[in-house]
């Protein structure tokens, strides 16, 4: 039997399916170094949590306390990235490549000005912010010791995410790759020669983990420097420039503090169901972690895809690109969440050989499996809104998701830990639902350099 020839493509189906090719070559080309450069957080703290997990339940406890509030500490100013990744991106599409640089070298100036306060803070306020968290007597002081050795990395993480946010405009994520992958080899070394070759404990990992990012913060100062000697662009302080990105970031600020508010509440929830509960816990939200930023990888790309075609008047490329995001977001999140259910006899004894704390662990990780899918949707919009520089709406958004979580979580959390990750999972849902509605307006896509 003869095979019929095979029918050419329409010219329609044919020019949809380059044009698909494209989107997807460029997705990858920035989403994959993306994905390495983005799970350094995540992987420092799980590489901490299973090196302190063995030490005993109260210091994975306490670590899980020290580790949810440094985490605000930092990001909350996570606009250091995303809003000089939008605005970079911006000019790159313009076509001025130094204002481009000028505009990235004010955000690490804005970075290390918002450190100095930020670690004046935390110094101090280290056991009341612990004790709000309601921590026993036995994972407090772990908590505390964790915390403020882990201060002296603050200006070093908020450099890292303001230069982050600088390359990442410039479509340059694989420099990213790199310094995140000696970040993490030397956070681990450091961390198992502190804890357990000098008998440091927790405080080695603490320490560890700050050597390892002033490290980062190093490489990415020698990258940026680099560049702005071969544009031109100023060294110097500009408080204009200064004072025009932590504008452009303040509602993103606001996004960040209440997307953080949904995760403190939970993690203080967490806490007072006891040890075994915050240490299962802090498992789950390390893991879940990982994958958050895994599926930011596409995200990422979104931000400095959008910001450009933005940047260049393309508001029809911006569109098609959304949409081939949102597809690989779905994807990848059903591909997370069956490894994240299927996988656990692999990794949960990196993390803990407590028959109670898997005991916890093991239905909480198939509620967290099941929203990947959904979190794939949340997170792609989230950062093509943010790359088209519509802070003041994910704002917004975000501040009615808290309102509507944190009744919901108070109410049912109490029950037992499945029950507040099912709370956290109706906040995804809110999430999407605001975020798809705003994506088929068209209200977000605002051309030219700046964003009016």
């Amino acid at each position: 039997m003869t095979q019929a020839p095979l029918r050419p493509l329409p010219v329609d189906d044919y020019g949809r399916t380059m044009r698909l090719r494209q989107h997807d070559r460029e997705i990858l080309a920035l989403a994959v170094p993306a994905f390495g450069a983005l799970i350094a957080e995540p992987l420092f703290l799980m590489a901490d949590s299973a090196i302190v997990g063995h030490l005993g339940t109260a210091q994975l406890a306490g670590l899980g306390v020290a580790a949810a509030l440094l985490a605000t500490l930092v990001n909350v100013f996570v606009f250091l990235a995303y809003a000089t990744t939008a605005a970079v991106a911006r000019r790159i599409g313009s076509g001025d490549r130094r204002a481009a640089v000028q505009q990235g070298i004010d955000g690490i100036w804005l970075a290390l000005l918002i450190s100095v306060v930020v670690v004046a803070a935390a110094l101090p306020l280290a056991p009341p912010l612990v004790g709000l968290f309601g921590a026993s007597s036995s994972a407090a002081p772990y908590a505390v010791d964790y915390l403020r050795i882990s201060s002296a990395g603050i200006p070093a993480m908020l450099i890292v995410l303001a230069a982050t946010g600088v390359l990442r405009g410039l479509q340059d994520t694989r420099t990213p790759l790199v310094v995140a992958i000696a970040g993490f080899s030397a956070n681990l070394l450091l961390n198992l020669t502190l804890v357990y070759g000098a008998g440091l404990g927790i405080a080695g990992s603490a320490l560890g983990t700050v050597i390892a990012q002033w490290g980062m913060a190093a490489a990415y100062l020698a990258v940026v420097l680099r560049g702005a000697r071969a544009t031109g662009a100023s060294l110097r302080p500009d408080l204009p420039g200064i004072r025009a990105c932590a504008t452009a970031g303040s509602p993103l600020l606001v996004r960040t503090l209440s997307l953080r508010a949904v995760l403190l509440i939970a993690t203080a929830v967490a806490a007072r169901l006891g040890n075994v509960e915050i240490a299962a816990h802090q498992i789950a939200m390390s893991l879940w972690s990982f994958l958050a930023f895994a599926l930011d990888a596409i995200a990422i790309a979104g931000q400095a895809i959008i910001g450009r075609c933005l940047g260049a008047g393309d508001v029809a490329g911006a569109r098609a690109a959304t949409r081939r995001m949102v597809e690989w977001g779905v994807g990848t999140g059903v591909v997370l969440g069956a490894l994240l259910m299927v996988a656990q006899p692999l990794y949960l004894p990196l993390f803990t050989a407590d028959p109670s704390v898997r005991s916890q662990l093991l239905p909480v990780l198939v509620v967290a499996g099941v929203m990947q899918p959904f979190c794939g949707v949340v997170f792609v919009l989230d950062g093509v809104l943010m790359g088209a520089g519509d802070g003041p709406y994910l704002a917004w958004a975000m501040l009615a998701t808290l309102a509507l979580y944190a009744p919901v979580a108070l109410a049912f959390g109490p029950h037992g830990l499945v029950a507040l990750w099912l709370a956290i999972g109706f906040a995804m849902l809110v999430r999407m639902v605001s975020m798809a509605l705003r994506a088929r307006t068209g209200a977000w896509l605002v051309t030219g350099a700046v964003r009016a």
